[in-house]
């Protein structure tokens, strides 16, 4: 519970490297989330020294050309409801504020340099994935965030860097046959940075549960 409470999107790092061995420890942890059958569909690049160096450089300069972004799938729907118009606002106000910019450009610019972070992962799947997969390696994605936490380490998942996915295809060695679903930048967290102590408002219990039968006493109560 303290790690699922104490999880956080971290948007600024210390350079400070990262244990091999414990990413890999994190990771063997995480597949062990639960899949259909077994599958285990979810593949994952480590990007470390020069070869995140040489990525990040390389999704900087796309963004810096201002080719339009062309993702393998669509994140979202393509108008989103007032609710969720209202909290994408909320939290990028927030972000802005807490990192002192006044724009969205910078921020979007140091989105794609993974804030610094000395290690990317980058996760992908076949393909011809069906909905399920991404299920799935949502449940591994999640293990790997909240296992980092335990280890002392933060995180931030990105859908931005997969905004671009020919260039990751092409610096990482990977065919056509793979879609890039998304990036998380691992570090330790430089917590006297504004940002990583912004935490977007979340719903309460009952905006997004019903309970049929037996509910608790305090079911709106705030999440964190």
């Amino acid at each position: 519970m303290e790690a699922i409470r104490s999880r956080q999107c971290k948007r600024a790092y210390l350079d400070r490297p990262v244990p091999i061995d414990l990413l890999a420890d994190v990771l063997a942890a995480a597949a062990l989330a639960p899949s259909t059958r077994n599958g285990q569909p979810w593949r994952v690049e480590v990007v470390t020294g020069d070869t995140r160096r040489r990525l990040a450089a390389r999704l900087v300069a796309e963004f810096d050309r201002g080719t339009p972004t062309t993702p393998d799938y669509r994140n979202r729907t393509a108008a989103d409801d007032p609710t969720a118009a209202a909290r994408a606002t909320d939290a990028i106000t927030g972000v802005l504020r807490a990192r002192g910019l006044t724009s969205t450009r910078r921020h979007l610019r140091d989105n794609l340099d993974f804030y610094g972070a000395p290690v990317e992962l980058i996760l992908h799947l076949t393909a011809d994935a069906p909905p399920g997969w991404f299920l799935e390696t949502g449940f591994f994605l999640q293990n790997v965030m909240l296992g980092l936490v335990s280890a002392g380490l933060g995180s931030c998942p990105q859908f931005s860097v997969a905004g671009y996915p020919g260039v990751i295809r092409e610096v990482l060695g990977l065919g056509p046959d793979r879609i890039i679903v998304c990036g998380l930048a691992v570090g330790y967290p430089d917590e006297s940075a504004a940002v990583n102590g912004y935490r977007p408002p979340r719903a309460v219990l009952g905006e997004y549960v019903r309970w049929h039968g037996q509910a608790p006493l305090a079911a709106d109560t705030a999440t964190g």
